[in-house]
């Protein structure tokens, strides 16, 4: 059987530097394949090939005969005034589907996506549904090829698992998936692309998912760094043999000093090839000795009528890295915003240390489209001043992989994962006790996102982060706070330990008669790249198990009264009282953390 699509030979140019050029690229039955690479590789703009929206300069892209493609853009717009329904229907007019078909197929792909009001309007919805809505209005077409463009950056996380599942589950369609998702392209992939220059034929495709792709890569990349090796030794002996000067009298020394001038040349097109460029990342934390930062007692948190959670007790202490999980709408985003101060709680209070200084990541943060990347990047002057250092803009530019031409740049014409690194560069010149961070990834390749996940764990503040990328969620955070959406917020030691809450919260409420109003897809672990078998608890262990709350409970309640000493003032003027009971807040604190450990891994165990 033929592939479903045979792209050869594709290159495309913007401006003066190429985007990618002879790239070949086959879509065939059942492949699901995930392409990465860093931003501004052409990701995008290859999806937009493949079905047919964009004209490559060179290259040909064969469909084959009565193929359906169906193609989800990055950022999922609707018309105002067009309802859930509508936007369904005009799909199945477009796809020219026989009416006494309709009914049925509308019904089961918006029962799929999790839709029950099919009346709202569909330019209403958030970011995440919209996303499904799109995702919705291409199945229901049956296409051949399902082409999604970074579909995980407006999901939340059961989001992200229900498109898991709908891909691994419907094998109808082959599927082509640009994401940065490393969890994501584990699970659902069969085949990985990644498109970078510093390839020889611009692109390398391993069967496989993620894992198994890394471990190619890094056996592609050891030959390569041999051969450079090899060809640089060739190099080396033919300079000496020039430098001798040679007579060229002889076809045969022709021919050498012609090889010679060749190996050079071949030399430096794979360094300039090979050298890769990181965006240098790192926040600035403010020498604060401070231990206990914020204090959260009873607080309830609401927006209008709607209790979002209510009576969390929490402390937010330096070098804590707390990560926030649950549906869109549970309250994530508004407990950031209460931490900042942008809110007040509807009950409770929250103490604040004094002066604390915090950093905002606002994912809806709007750049002005019409700003130079320059006036962007230094609003006030041509150098910007970072850790007490006085920094040229073009420098300061270059660190987050910007060149000195693209300084006139209009912020407007700068691709999303652009826009999102001069927002980080932003961050970056504020010193801070504490970053708030609300979906810092979207948008951001791979290998900035390994950047940004070694600054956030090096940084020496607390970090409360909001953010879909379970892969950094587990690196990243030291402890999990989970939304269920229904106001219930709980503390657990990683998203496994949340994800199986959820699993349990559904079946008492199953089991009370209460209905569902949430999708809840197969659970994904959160393991790196590697699912471990379940064992069975051991008697002993059980009996562990039972008591961990208890245990846990008690714990916390020391550690609570460690916090309170430490705010003592006779302790606090007291420099051998005042070490003694910091000591003492570090022991509590990690039996804390060492207590919520053993938990996650004794339910893991349990399976």
């Amino acid at each position: 059987m033929p592939p479903i699509i045979s792209a050869q030979g594709l290159s495309k140019r913007y401006g003066v530097a190429p985007l990618f050029k002879n790239i070949s690229f086959t879509v065939s039955e059942g492949d699901r394949i995930g392409v990465i690479g860093p931003n501004g590789s052409g990701k995008s703009t290859l999806l937009e090939m493949l079905c047919g929206k964009t004209k490559p300069d060179s290259g040909d892209v064969a469909v084959r005969k009565g193929t359906r493609l169906s193609y989800v853009k990055q950022i999922s717009e609707f018309e105002p005034g067009i309802s859930i329904q509508a936007v369904i229907e005009a799909a199945l007019e477009r796809s020219s589907v026989p009416q006494s078909e309709r009914a049925a197929r509308s019904a089961e792909t918006l029962g799929r996506a999790g839709f029950e009001d099919l009346e709202i309007l569909a330019a209403t919805l958030s970011g995440g549904w919209k996303k499904r809505l799109a995702i919705a209005e291409a199945l229901v077409q049956k296409p051949d090829i399902l082409l999604l463009d970074e579909p995980t950056n407006h999901l939340d996380l059961e989001g992200i698992e229900w498109l898991e599942r709908l891909l691994l589950q419907r094998a109808s369609f082959a599927s082509v998936v640009v994401s940065h998702d490393r969890y994501f392209l584990e699970n659902v992939t069969n085949e990985m692309v990644e498109i970078d220059r510093a390839y020889e034929d611009g692109a390398l495709r391993i069967s496989g998912n993620y894992s198994k792709f890394l471990e190619a890569k890094e056996e592609y990349l050891h030959a390569q760094r041999n051969r450079q090796e090899a060809l640089e030794n060739r190099v080396h002996t033919e300079i000496e043999w020039l430098r001798r000067g040679p007579k060229a009298r002889t076809t045969k020394a022709k021919d050498r000093i012609d090889k010679a001038h060749k190996m050079i040349g071949d030399l430096a097109e794979m360094k300039a090839r090979t050298g890769t460029s990181t965006a240098q990342i790192d926040f600035s934390a403010t020498n604060r000795q401070t231990k206990q930062l914020i204090e959260l007692n009873g607080v309830t948190g609401a927006m209008g009528d709607r209790v979002l959670f209510e009576k969390l007790n929490f402390a937010v202490t330096s070098g804590m890295r707390v990560g926030l999980v649950g549906p869109n709408g549970s309250g994530k985003t508004t407990l950031l915003r209460l931490l900042r101060g942008d809110l007040q709680p509807r009950a409770g209070k929250i103490r604040k240390a004094e002066p604390l200084r915090m950093v905002y990541f606002d994912q809806n943060r709007e750049l002005d489209a019409d700003l130079l990347l320059r006036r962007a990047l230094a609003p006030d002057s041509d150098a910007v001043i970072y850790q007490g250092n006085v920094i040229h803009v073009a420098s300061w530019a270059a660190r987050f992989l910007f060149t000195g031409e693209d300084l006139n740049r209009r912020v407007g014409k700068l691709s999303g994962g652009e826009r999102a690194r001069v927002l980080i560069a932003q961050l970056m010149l504020q010193p801070a006790d504490v970053l708030l961070l609300d979906e810092p990834t979207n948008d951001l390749d791979i290998p900035t996102l390994e950047i940004l996940e070694e600054s956030l764990l090096e940084f020496r503040g607390a970090l409360v982060l909001v953010t879909h990328d379970r892969y950094m969620l587990d690196r990243v955070s030291t402890i999990v706070l989970g939304f269920d959406g229904l106001g219930a917020i709980e503390r657990f030691a990683d998203y496994s330990q949340w994800d199986a809450w959820q699993e349990a919260q559904q079946e008492e409420r199953s089991k009370a008669g209460i209905p569902d109003t949430t999708v809840r897809p197969a659970a994904v672990g959160p393991v790196i790249f590697q699912a471990a078998s379940k064992k069975k608890l051991s008697y002993k262990e059980e009996r562990e198990l039972e008591s961990m709350e208890q245990r846990i409970a008690a714990v916390e309640e020391l550690l609570h009264e460690r916090q309170a000493a430490l705010q003592d003032m006779a302790i606090m003027s007291d420099g051998p009282r005042l070490h003694a009971a910091s000591l003492e807040l570090d022991a509590a604190r990690k039996a804390v953390d060492e207590l919520y450990a053993r938990w996650a891994e004794l339910e893991k165990k349990k399976g």
